[in-house]
């Protein structure tokens, strides 16, 4: 049996408590992300989502930014297990909606949820993986696929945290525009860590049409 990528073992375990700890959802941090969640929802003109799934949510900062902005049912699917203890003790997401596990397989059936995303997670994700992990998120979501993520050209691998092999940054946007002919671009845009408090990084959000 082959083994695990590096950045599965990784995400799910010492590394991934070490980046839990870090990421507190403290009030600031929570301000930026709903300024991002209300920009993005602006763009759903007319067919607003009611339920939403996030693929690596870590301590829920993204879900939380939602909450401020949007009352659609939340669901997530996180590695990391402290990560997962804080999303429920911090009541984030009640345990029911919460999956162990990672992107490349979600526990929903097809459509799911109204949309479904990524936020610093594909970047993340072992280039053995992406494609399964993309087609995932993509088959839960009925309407809008959304993903902000690191931008590159192309394919290209940087060290992370004295590391390697657990940052891959791409052109996602194009990635799942190639793969899915049904996604419509609805925009794109880029969140500057100075008002958002998260990391500078590109965004694309889809229409399943």
């Amino acid at each position: 049996m082959a083994a695990h990528p590096k950045s599965m073992d990784a995400w799910s375990g010492e590394f991934g408590d070490r980046y839990t700890q870090r990421s507190a959802a403290n009030a600031e941090a929570v301000r930026g992300r709903a300024r991002v969640w209300g920009e993005v929802m602006r763009r759903m003109v007319g067919a607003p989502p009611k339920s939403v799934l996030e693929v690596g949510p870590n301590v829920g900062l993204n879900l939380l930014g939602l909450a401020a902005v949007s009352d659609m049912e939340q669901w997530a699917i996180e590695p990391n297990a402290s990560a997962r203890k804080e999303l429920v003790e911090n009541g984030v997401l009640p345990a029911e909606r919460l999956f162990e596990g990672f992107g490349h397989s979600i526990p929903l059936a097809d459509g799911a949820v109204d949309m479904a995303f990524t936020a610093g997670v594909l970047i993340h994700v072992d280039p053995s993986q992406l494609e399964a992990t993309m087609r995932e998120v993509h088959r839960v979501a009925a309407k809008y696929v959304f993903c902000s993520e690191y931008f590159a050209p192309k394919a290209e691998t940087i060290p992370y945290r004295g590391e390697q092999d657990l940052l891959f940054k791409n052109d996602f946007g194009s990635l799942y525009m190639d793969m899915f002919p049904d996604l419509q671009l609805v925009d794109y845009g880029f969140f500057w860590r100075r008002t958002t408090v998260m990391d500078d990084s590109t965004w694309w959000l889809f229409r399943k049409v």
